[in-house]
């Protein structure tokens, strides 16, 4: 047990490390920019579907790089931003807490395609916005993207998950929240 929660702790202070050296590293605009544009091309590349819905979104929200490790306790934070009509719209963090039967660390992207006004109302005008709470969010996997077409139901946003590397491993409780930074 002395080991267990030796372990649980050195984890913790290894994000608290990650995360701070990658606020430190998103801390110029410019290269966030920079990132969030070149991860949103290569996930054209990868999925025809997200340039379609690229086309069509209203916004888009890119996190080119969110940093997610976890020993029991576990936690994920990156900083993307919101594309409008080809330009930034605004910064935000994405913050995410979790507990359970979970032990790794990982890397991954993430895009959501805003596909109304709806959807971009609320996430400019909320205090954060709790994924699960709110317009309704679909994520895309090779299967659910065989489904979507331009004659389906369309929902309140799409999200992409991509550049995934590390390992995590575990079954957790987990909620996520998007808020708005300054830069």
């Amino acid at each position: 047990m002395k080991k267990f929660l030796l372990s649980a702790f050195a984890m913790v202070f290894l994000l608290a490390g990650t995360v701070a050296g990658q606020c430190a590293k998103a801390a110029d605009a410019s290269d966030l920019d920079r990132d969030a544009r070149h991860a949103l091309e290569q996930l054209y590349r990868s999925h025809p579907l997200a340039q379609k819905l690229g086309g069509e979104a209203s916004a888009i929200l890119v996190f080119p790089n969110i940093v997610k490790a976890g020993l029991v306790f576990g936690g994920a934070y990156g900083e993307g931003e919101l594309l409008q009509s080809g330009k930034v719209a605004g910064y935000f963090n994405s913050v995410t807490g979790s507990w359970g039967l979970q032990a790794g660390a990982q890397s991954y992207g993430y895009a959501v395609f805003l596909m109304n006004q709806k959807a971009l109302k609320y996430l400019q005008d909320s205090d954060g916005w709790e994924i699960g709470v709110g317009p309704t969010v679909v994520i895309v996997d090779e299967g659910a993207a065989k489904n979507i077409s331009s004659t389906s139901e369309r929902k309140d946003a799409y999200a992409f998950i991509f550049d995934q590397q590390g390992l995590m491993a575990g079954i957790s409780l987990e909620g996520s929240k998007i808020s708005k930074i300054r830069r």
